[in-house]
């Protein structure tokens, strides 16, 4: 362990400032960060699940045969039907992270929802491309829902929880990050080792509330059009998510399942005085 931390001081002592014109494009994480090491779940296979959602929506969402097939039955778009691949992780037992893709070029919707049966209670993150001051941005929507019969739609609170902390990500054999997380909505992002490496930003986030010990984390990238949507579990330190954003020469969707283990390193706590 010292002769890592030795090393990753050492990557870090030998970098510098990078200008934003000198970034690499986001297509350059892809290989680095490669496929994602936890198992997918088939624990939702042939199973049915109706949810109902704030908006107005009640979807029908089907598992068979690794796709996922979902159809309004009442709200807007009542009639609306889709059958997608999906990926299932259980974060924990009886608690799914499922994401999926549907559309096409610009019309391309990263959806991804945390789904706990024990409970009922679903979050959705729903990304698509925005034209935002004449660009290509990204925009997230949440919704809120749960599985019909289980109770009440309850919002999840938002959390402090990451407050203070400085967390070392390993992605995967070439790709570390660390976070600070300065306050309940911002945190800083460095490339330790990997195609990002020597980059930074500090970005707007949320973080929600999912079981003790587990929360949901969402960045929006300021300079980078990214945004992500992670389940981190502090327990188990392990996290799994998705970033969704667009090459800039081609506008063609980009995708980036992963999951890591992680460290914390440190908690700062400031002086009372």
């Amino acid at each position: 362990m010292a002769s890592s931390n030795s090393s990753a001081t050492t990557r870090i002592d030998d970098k510098g400032y990078v200008p934003q014109d000198e970034w690499p494009a986001v297509t350059a994480m892809l290989e680095g960060f490669g496929d994602p090491s936890l198992p997918a779940s088939d624990k939702l296979e042939g199973t049915s699940l109706e949810i109902v959602f704030d908006n107005g929506w009640t979807i029908t969402h089907a598992f068979e045969g690794n796709h996922l097939t979902w159809t309004i039955t009442s709200g807007e778009g009542v009639g609306a039907t889709g059958t997608h691949p999906y990926r299932a992780v259980e974060v924990r037992e009886e608690i799914f992270y499922v994401d999926f893709l549907k559309g096409e070029g610009t019309q391309t919707h990263d959806v991804t929802m945390i789904i706990n049966r024990a409970d009922g209670k679903v979050t959705v993150a729903d990304s698509s491309f925005v034209n935002r001051n004449g660009e290509v941005r990204m925009h997230t929507d949440f919704l809120s829902g749960r599985v019909a019969g289980t109770g009440e739609i309850e919002p999840r609170a938002e959390s402090n929880e990451l407050v203070g902390k400085r967390i070392f990500y390993r992605y995967s054999a070439t790709e570390r990050y660390e976070h600070i997380y300065l306050n309940s909505g911002t945190f800083v992002w460095y490339c330790i080792e990997g195609a990002e490496s020597g980059l930074g930003d500090v970005d707007p986030i949320r973080v929600f509330e999912l079981a003790d010990g587990i929360v949901l984390l969402y960045w929006s990238e300021t300079v980078m059009p990214v945004e992500s949507f992670v389940v981190i579990d502090l327990t188990n330190e392990r996290s799994i998510g998705r970033m969704f954003c667009w090459d800039g020469p081609t506008l063609a969707p980009m995708h980036l399942p992963f999951d890591s283990q992680f460290t914390v390193l440190n908690e700062t706590r400031y002086p009372a005085e």
